[in-house]
């Protein structure tokens, strides 16, 4: 599929983003200005499926079906883009959650054709991930409330992410001990992620040591700890990524001792689903945008600016779900909001000059 032609895909993930992004803020009491497609009741019921299935499940997928470089592997973006308008335009439960669950399959496919081409150690993480979203996708779809599934939501991106940096620092490989130890928190993770729907305590204790043994992992072994005296991008990347894991090793910290829903919940969540996972997404855009889209995206000592906010604003949230003070939880919340809807902008702004520059 030619560069233009993945665009679309993207609108679809994007906008699904910043629906659940207006969901998020529904959810706070905010008030923001929903579409007339997005009722109030869908804004606080789909805030997580249309983040992680929708929109996560349609940029991953669309950056896997690049590196596939077939044009059946775009069907897995194409199906969890289209499962979030659905979700949106209040189609059937079973019609806009079977397209989510048929785009987390195609990732899993693809995946597992990934793997079975290069037996590489950095391959099976992202295979297990996209197994897990199937799973919770599953589960979600048969009628299970977001904290009983989330485990599989969580492992989905947190595996994919591991994988990716596996792979990225593979010039400099972890030792054999190392290697191995990296089994026991993907193991924690899985085991997690499938108790939680059962037996919540032992499923968020064991998710959450695997949450925190992968921070220290990944913390250790990833060769952006050696980026950090870098210059520019590199540098940028390696601090957006060593501030994630920090996030990271805090929601393994607090979900041991979470209640479904609860305070201490919303706090191990957002510092894994913002703190981490979105740390990585603005590490990695310049990265992942030119492969993508074949076009250069240039760097902007700015990029620090919505890194920064986000950072900041998620560390306001927070303390307002341990100090249980809604005031402060809001105003992180709008902060975060902001710090996403800024890095659109900025990103988008650099495709555009980057083109530009292309063009020049």
């Amino acid at each position: 599929m030619p560069p233009p032609a993945r665009i679309p895909l993207l609108v679809l993930g994007f906008a699904a983003l910043i629906l659940a992004i207006l969901g998020g803020l529904a959810r706070l009491g905010l008030n923001p200005p929903l579409p007339a497609a997005m009722p109030m009741d869908a804004a606080l019921a789909f805030h997580g499926p249309l983040m992680v299935a929708a929109f996560f499940g349609t940029v991953i997928g669309l950056e896997r079906a690049v590196a596939a470089g077939h044009l059946p592997g775009y069907l897995a973006p194409l199906c969890s883009g289209l499962g979030g308008v659905l979700l949106l335009a209040g189609a059937p439960p079973a019609a806009a959650g079977g397209l989510l669950l048929a785009g987390a399959a195609g990732l899993a496919l693809l995946a597992w054709q990934f793997h079975r081409r290069q037996r590489a150690p950095w391959l099976l993480p992202p295979l297990y991930g996209a197994l897990a979203a199937c799973a919770a996708h599953a589960a979600w779809l048969a009628g299970l409330p977001v904290p009983a599934v989330v485990g599989g939501w969580l492992a989905f991106l947190v595996l994919t992410i591991a994988g990716e940096r596996q792979e990225m620092s593979r010039l400099l490989p972890p030792s054999p001990r190392a290697a191995r130890l990296f089994h026991l928190p993907v193991t924690l993770v899985l085991a997690g992620a499938a108790l939680l729907p059962i037996l919540w305590r032992p499923g968020a204790a064991a998710l959450g040591a695997g949450l925190f043994l992968l921070a220290l992992w990944l913390g250790r072994q990833d060769i952006a700890r050696r980026n950090l005296g870098a210059r520019g991008l590199t540098r940028f990347v390696a601090v957006s990524l060593m501030g994630g894991y920090l996030w990271l090793a805090a929601a393994g910290l607090l979900l041991p001792f979470a209640d479904p829903g609860g305070l201490l919940y919303d706090a191990a969540l957002h510092a894994a689903m913002l703190g981490f996972v979105f740390a990585m997404v603005f590490g990695h855009a310049p990265i992942i945008f030119p492969a993508v889209l074949r076009t250069p995206v240039p760097y902007s000592p700015l990029f620090y600016g919505h890194l920064s906010l986000l950072h900041l604003t998620l560390a306001v949230r927070l303390a307002g779900d341990l100090a249980g003070n809604h005031g402060w939880r809001a105003l992180g919340g709008a902060g975060n909001a902001l710090a996403l809807l800024l890095f659109l902008v900025m990103t988008i702004g650099s495709v555009v000059r980057g083109r530009f520059q292309k063009s020049a």
